[in-house]
């Protein structure tokens, strides 16, 4: 684990390809592995130039720390565009928080929230949550409303950087229902069965 991890206010830049198995399986190993190169390549000298951190890279996904929301967004709009026109196409998703550092990096939901929110988006878009956005201004961001992410309880405003169309975001179902704070919801008399046993 690095040791100059970003401290405080911290803004987390996830990355995934999109359809990397199906790339693969098209483009065949050899072409694959240079593809990967290139986007490896693009995104640590993006992401150097602007004061981010490698925190972990698995596989085609990437997590990066900055120490500013406005170097992190810089970073992602300079990899996607060095990537543009090539044949991988990148995810990235940010979010800003305050996470708690240990011998293992970070932990907190900052954490997960970053990572949730990359999921959600398509290849070639910049996801933002409204942390970040509140730091770096409306310019250049364009509101995609409230999105229910996986295993958090609150909706999170998302904002896109550009104004490129993609398909809706893969963000849980919206309802006007309240998230149950347990699964046993409505279920008190099975929850008295496993009580008594």
């Amino acid at each position: 684990m690095p040791r100059d991890l970003p401290s405080g206010t911290v803004t987390f830049l996830f990355t995934d390809i999109e359809g990397s198995t199906r790339l693969l399986q098209e483009l065949g190993a050899e072409a694959y592995g240079r593809a990967l190169t290139q986007h490896r390549r693009a995104l640590g000298e993006a992401f150097a130039r602007h004061g981010g951190v490698e925190v972990d890279a698995q596989g085609d996904a990437v997590f990066v720390a900055f120490p500013t929301a406005p170097g992190a967004l810089s970073a992602a709009q300079e990899a996607r565009d060095a990537l543009a026109d090539g044949p991988v196409r990148v995810r990235m998703g940010l979010h800003t928080g305050t996470p708690h550092i240990d011998d293992a990096g970070y932990v907190g939901v900052d954490v997960h929230k970053g990572a949730r929110i990359c999921a959600i988006g398509h290849g070639g878009q910049v996801l933002v949550s409204a942390a970040t956005a509140a730091l770096i201004g409306p310019d250049g961001l364009r509101d995609l409303g409230e999105h229910r992410l996986k295993d958090l309880s609150a909706p999170e405003r998302i904002y896109q950087l550009g104004t490129d169309e993609f398909p809706p975001l893969t963000s849980l179902h919206q309802t006007n229902l309240p998230i149950p704070a347990t699964p046993f919801l409505g279920r008190e008399r099975e929850l008295a069965e496993v009580v008594r046993m």
